[in-house]
């Protein structure tokens, strides 16, 4: 048991080759047998960009700010929230079941099953990094820069990464005592995304209902990544420091809660 996230990283570190193997060996069967293959990793995004665009600037006639009517601006800015989110989105979404669809693994002494979440964060990773590429492509050819902000990437999805993963724990364990915790899991991030300032802007959010936003880890990463990468701000660092206290305080508490209720997976599946 590690004491210390540190400790923790530490422990994932000497599985990197595994982890990076597994997370290739996952995208690779995601579009095994498919005409088009990685293809898809473009064609998904882009389909969902159109759609979303279509439904909140077109039909809902939705406006980013009232001194701009351009669609391709909100395209954007939603596009953003939305790969951001999806990071998250996917990782949560897919834990409840990860111990289960890997069941074989369980009663390998010596395979680190903690690692699993992890894999399943590469995986999300990889595809919206193609995504990020391009969002990138996008501001360039049609907001007239890129900026040099993007270096602050990294550190604005940190604390993302360590909620992903904390929950990843959390939520993999959990599911394999209590299998309904799939469906809600799956209502509750849906739920989350709307709650999210993705499809609107924060300032559209009645006073009474801010406190839904302030209690939402995720949607102040989503608001630091549009600054970083379509405004050329630099992120607010105040909040910042509020988010990576609360990725460390649940990738900690996900990992203790993960290897205390280990001992009793073989049981249970």
């Amino acid at each position: 048991m590690f004491k210390n996230p540190v400790g923790i990283s530490k422990n994932l570190w000497g599985y990197r080759q595994l982890i990076k193997d597994l997370t290739f060996r996952e995208v690779a069967s995601r579009y095994k047998g498919s005409v088009l293959g990685i293809l898809w990793s473009f064609i998904t995004p882009l389909l969902m960009l159109v759609v979303y665009t279509f439904v909140f600037s077109e039909v809902f006639n939705s406006k980013w700010n009232a001194a701009s009517n351009s669609k391709i601006e909100f395209a954007i800015i939603l596009f953003c929230g939305l790969v951001t989110f999806n990071i998250f989105g996917d990782v949560v979404s897919r834990a409840p079941s990860l111990i289960l669809n890997n069941s074989n693994y369980v009663k390998k002494v010596v395979f680190p099953l903690e690692i699993l979440p992890v894999v399943a964060l590469g995986s999300a990773l990889i595809n919206s990094l193609i995504s990020m590429g391009l969002l990138i492509l996008f501001i360039g050819l049609f907001m007239g820069a890129i900026h040099w902000t993007l270096i602050f990437v990294p550190i604005v999805l940190c604390p993302l990464l360590l909620l992903a993963v904390g929950l990843g724990w959390f939520l993999s364990a959990l599911g394999v005592y209590l299998r309904d915790i799939a469906q809600v899991v799956t209502i509750a991030v849906q739920a989350l995304m709307l709650l999210t300032p993705i499809f609107y802007p924060a300032t559209l959010i009645p006073k009474d209902l801010l406190f839904l936003y302030f209690l939402n880890p995720v949607g102040y990463v989503v608001e630091n990544m549009r600054k970083v990468m379509i405004w050329g701000q630099t992120p607010e660092w105040g909040t910042l420091g509020v988010e990576m206290l609360i990725g460390v305080i649940v990738f900690f508490v996900g990992y203790i809660w993960f290897q205390k209720t280990r001992p009793g997976f073989a049981d249970v599946i």
